[in-house]
């Protein structure tokens, strides 16, 4: 929210166009407007497909961030149960025991080679591109009067369908994510539906053309999801790693109970 706060403040409200100057305005809004409407010319001049191509061709760009980010938080989760036997073994809160926690909690994370940060670098970096998306479109003439369907890309729906939409498809995203975890959090349960009432509330309040931008970005991220960390791939193979386990630990007590009994008899 900082960040968003600090690049909101780096803009300024006027047009954008070649001759804006400063960092902000030059090199990120003013090529982010002139994408979208060259997209927009392929397709006969359609902002609206304008804006879906180059959702598309972002997230693109931000695949190997994103999976990567998967891969982690997939690690992070099935390292739960060890994270949870240091915290037991390290109980006390003193000082020493508690700089003892951190030193082999950091060393777990660097033999799995997890980097608990990485769960928020996504996101970071897509506060900038939504900021950018947002003002490209706010201060580009042509594309805040632009229309798409039944809407003005500059002006909030007025059906408030793409909002829903889009609350839908990250409660989908988010529940997928959450569904590959080993064990869920309270701050992964709280985020399942903060999340999209968060995406509904801005989505009925900012232009359409950012509801937009996440009902496409979310959408190819359930298919990201469902193709590169199938949860429900995950889940059973999870699943019958337990039971393999628990078949091993029967056969194991089935195997000492006749030499028990042979034991007693003698």
């Amino acid at each position: 929210m900082l960040l968003m706060a600090v690049l909101t403040g780096c803009g300024k409200t006027g047009s954008i166009d070649a001759n804006s100057t400063g960092f902000w305005d030059h090199y990120i809004v003013w090529n982010f407007s002139r994408a979208i409407t060259g997209l927009s010319n392929i397709f006969f001049g359609s902002y609206g497909l304008g804006i879906i191509s180059f959702t598309i061709l972002i997230r693109i760009i931000l695949l190997p961030l994103m999976h990567h980010q998967m891969k982690s938080t997939r690690k992070m989760s099935d390292m739960q149960p060890r994270l949870k036997a240091l915290q037991k073994q390290y109980a006390s809160k003193d000082t020493e025991t508690q700089n003892k926690l951190r030193e082999e909690t950091q060393k777990l994370y660097s033999e799995a080679g997890v980097n608990p940060a990485m769960g928020c670098l996504p996101m970071l970096v897509q506060m900038p591109v939504l900021m950018a998306l947002y003002q490209a479109i706010s201060r580009t003439e042509v594309l805040k009067a632009g229309h798409f369907l039944w809407m003005n890309l500059g002006e909030r729906d007025p059906y408030f369908i793409l909002p829903v939409l889009a609350a839908v498809l990250t409660f989908a995203t988010t529940k997928l994510s959450t569904m590959s975890q080993a064990e869920s959090n309270s701050m992964t349960s709280a985020m399942l539906y903060t999340m999209p009432a968060l995406i509904l509330f801005m989505g009925v309040t900012l232009p359409s053309a950012l509801s937009l931008y996440w009902v496409v970005g979310n959408a190819f991220s359930v298919g990201q999801t469902l193709l590169l960390n199938n949860p429900f791939k995950i889940k059973k193979e999870r699943d019958e790693k337990v039971q393999a386990e628990r078949d091993r630990q029967k056969a194991l007590e089935k195997a000492i109970k006749p030499k028990k009994k042979k034991n007693k008899k003698r």
